[in-house]
């Protein structure tokens, strides 16, 4: 993981330390395991001159683990506050044994000690209960780390955004002053106009590239005209451009009608191609949408699909989420392969034309409400369905099934009309993330 983290363990010398000494160590083993840029005291901490000897020799962090190996007061985390802007995790071990006898550590109280300081200072912070060897705490750390990272990539995220939203799509649009405020993430805009331009100045060498990767990624490709398939490769090779001048690490788009009209050609291969690249790519200039596409990629290690949610197939008691062709070759069912085709509305190509692959996935969405940013998730299975419509598609069934009520939900609670599907379960990553950004969480 590409963050800065300082372990501190601090402990009382009056309550039992060949427990709190046990701990640390193996503590200092399993994090060098996890985390490759960590910093770690030579020695337990036990009082707060230690504390901050070993914090004077810091930088910034990126996140601070507070250990509690034994209780110790507030003047410890106060410390820490003082001199760190970063997400503090507050870890309490558990108690040697519970006989009858001496408390040993008194650890717990010690973290509730640790949050009540951090909650009142206004500093964000998570909790970690358990000891070193158990699996659910290396787990949570680890998801913790995640999410710090990705807050991170946000901040050093720039979306290249190309055209406008079609009229009546404005929920895809976002204020840049609240984007930079929350998450820290800059946007550059262009217009469809510009890349078109752009795509009609190369040769046919500057292409070539384009159409070896469309052909190796592909089925069909030996049945599309020509003509279409130069249009397309002008068109990659101009996001491509855009994307190197700019540094965007994201791109929302424009595509109907303009690119139809004005060149001839749909830019869904172009945002497929794009997002098996690692550049996440949202169609009809969706900023919430790739936004979202970008976290659940960054969390999931593989490209995302962004779709509508089009149709409840009671037969599997699912969801069908839908697109015009613009899917990630990367998603296709291994069984029917990444096809092009034609868009269904325009008929003119390439398109991507598949059904997704199975397996469990997270449905998110960052979503705008009247006081803020708002995350939507919920888990389910993308299930082992054919394609639905022309275009792309993915059947989830969300956990615990009842699809139709699940849709009544999203609805009421009135969600944009676009979604994102991540492969895998990526929720407490997802959760995490937003609370140290302050973004409410509607878990379904």
């Amino acid at each position: 993981m590409n963050i800065k983290i300082a372990f501190f363990s601090l402990a009382r010398t009056t309550f039992f330390m060949p427990s709190a000494e046990e701990n640390f160590k193996k503590s200092c083993d399993m994090l060098k395991g996890i985390f490759n840029n960590i910093s770690i005291p030579e020695e337990l901490l036990t009082s707060p001159e230690m504390l901050s000897e070993f914090a004077d020799t810091l930088p910034q962090q990126d996140l601070i683990i507070y250990q509690c190996s034994t209780f110790v007061g507030g003047e410890f985390v106060t410390e820490l506050t003082r001199r760190f802007n970063c997400p503090i995790v507050v870890w309490a071990v558990r108690e040697p044994s519970i006989d009858g006898g001496r408390l040993k550590l008194n650890s717990l109280t010690g973290a509730f000690s640790a949050g009540n300081s951090i909650r009142m200072q206004g500093h964000q912070h998570e909790f970690v209960f358990g000891n070193p060897e158990e699996e659910t705490v290396i787990t949570k750390l680890r998801k913790i780390g995640s999410a710090v990272e990705m807050t991170k990539k946000l901040r050093n995220l720039v979306i290249g955004v190309i055209g406008s939203q079609p009229q009546g799509f404005g929920f895809g649009n976002i204020d840049e002053a609240k984007l930079s405020g929350t998450f820290g993430t800059r946007i550059v805009r262009t217009e469809a106009a510009s890349i078109m331009n752009k795509a009609s100045t190369y040769s046919n060498e500057e292409i070539a590239k384009a159409l070896d990767e469309l052909k190796s990624r592909t089925e069909g490709y030996d049945k599309m005209p020509e003509e279409n398939l130069q249009k397309y490769a002008r068109l990659r090779r101009s996001y491509e451009d855009f994307i190197e001048e700019t540094g965007a690490g994201a791109v929302a788009s424009r595509c109907w009608p303009d690119f139809f009209t004005g060149f001839g050609a749909p830019v869904c291969a172009v945002l497929s191609m794009l997002n098996d690249n690692g550049i996440a790519a949202s169609c009809e200039t969706d900023i919430g949408g790739v936004i979202s596409m970008f976290i659940g990629a960054g969390f999931s290690g593989e490209a995302t699909y962004f779709g509508d949610p089009v149709a409840v197939d009671e037969k599997c008691d699912s969801i069908v989420y839908w697109h015009c062709g613009a899917g990630a070759s990367t998603l296709a069912n291994d069984k029917e392969g990444s096809k092009l085709g034609v868009h269904p509305n325009r008929k003119i190509g390439p398109t991507m034309e598949f059904g997704l692959k199975s397996g469990g996935v997270t449905v998110l969405r960052l979503g705008k409400d009247r006081d803020g940013f708002r995350m939507f998730i919920f888990k389910g299975e993308a299930l082992e369905e054919p394609q639905k419509f022309f275009g792309t598609s993915v059947t989830v069934r969300p956990e615990g099934g009842k699809a139709a009520e699940k849709i009544a939900e999203f609805v009421r609670d009135g969600w944009e009309p676009h979604f994102v599907v991540a492969y895998g379960d990526v929720t407490e990553e997802i959760k995490t993330m937003c609370s140290l950004l302050g973004i409410k969480v509607l878990k379904y």
